[in-house]
């Protein structure tokens, strides 16, 4: 699909992803509407002079209203997660009702090309590097249940209904705008409290980090170059960095040289993954890669953020 004639609509736009997404498709000369509820996002992250709807896409009217004839592609990049709410039900449920209605409302107005993002969370603990063809899928988190979900849901649309997608199992992307993630919160914590820093389990989780330049030029092109009823791809980089990297990382951009104190335990937080690497082999013999490492995609993360939290 050519991209650069397209009209698309991008669903949490005012994301880090999504408004990235929204700048790259408008610079190469998509027609670029943006719907976000704002939970997360931030108006202000929308450029210009792509147009914006604020909307609830667990609400029915609400989707309707964005969903047009017109549209050549949405890209479902709106998600509620753990930072979001507390409440697994609903995040659950508000993400799968997000993507069923969207994928209905598409099918009503004849709308035959679906972007999803996805996540590595719907591996669970899997083996490294893994594959796009890993099985069984065993998510240990609500939040890749919720994504496992939709993906089934993207199937049965793309299979039985004639709606093309892409699905993209992405790693950690890191970059402007962030929050609620470890690279923010070091940042925050440091700032406040250059001597100490707390990290959450013992410091040797270890995943792949994206930076989101990179994330959004992968989408385009995998849009653009797979052409499967369904197409499914894992986005990241072929490196991992442990959270104690993540913290030397960042103490080092702020110039401070804090004492580590860990809360203990091989896992952050209940569903978190300790150890992530996405195989790219498939990303890579369409014809892209990343240029960053993930330490080179975390520094950048993090100068990024720094210049937003701290100046």
């Amino acid at each position: 699909m050519d991209l650069t004639t397209a009209t698309v609509l991008i669903t949490g736009g005012a994301g880090l992803v999504g408004s990235h997404l929204a700048g790259m498709l408008h610079d190469a000369g998509a027609t670029v509407r943006v719907a976000d509820d704002l939970s997360k996002g931030e108006r202000e992250r929308v450029p210009d002079p792509v147009t914006f709807t604020k909307a609830d896409l667990t609400d029915r009217d609400d989707v309707e209203q964005v969903i047009t004839s017109d549209l050549d592609m949405v890209f479902h990049l709106a998600a509620y997660t753990d930072t979001n709410y507390d409440d697994d039900r609903k995040l659950f449920e508000e993400n799968t009702e997000m993507t069923y209605n969207l994928l209905e409302a598409m099918r009503d107005a004849d709308v035959e090309q679906f972007a999803f993002t996805s996540s590595s969370t719907v591996y669970g603990e899997a083996q490294r590097p893994t594959p796009e063809d890993y099985a069984p899928l065993e998510p240990i988190s609500i939040y890749g249940s919720s994504k496992l979900a939709d993906e089934g849901l993207i199937s049965t649309y793309a299979h039985s209904y004639g709606i093309q997608s892409w699905v993209f199992r992405f790693a950690n992307i890191v970059g402007p705008y962030q929050r609620g993630n470890v690279v923010p919160d070091f940042i925050e914590k440091l700032t406040d409290d250059p001597a100490e820093l707390e990290i959450l389990g013992d410091g040797r989780q270890e995943k792949s980090y994206m930076y989101v330049d990179e994330c959004v030029s992968a989408i385009k092109y995998v849009v653009e170059h797979a052409d499967e009823p369904l197409n499914i791809y894992n986005l990241g980089t072929k490196t991992t960095t442990s959270v104690t990297d993540i913290a030397d990382i960042v103490s080092d951009e702020l110039g401070v040289d804090p004492e580590y104190t860990y809360t203990g335990g091989e896992r952050g937080w209940t569903g978190d993954v300790p150890k992530m690497r996405l195989s790219i082999e498939k990303l890579a013999a369409l014809g892209w890669e990343p240029t960053l490492s993930s330490d080179e995609a975390v520094r950048n993360g993090t100068r990024d953020l720094i210049d937003e939290i701290v100046e």
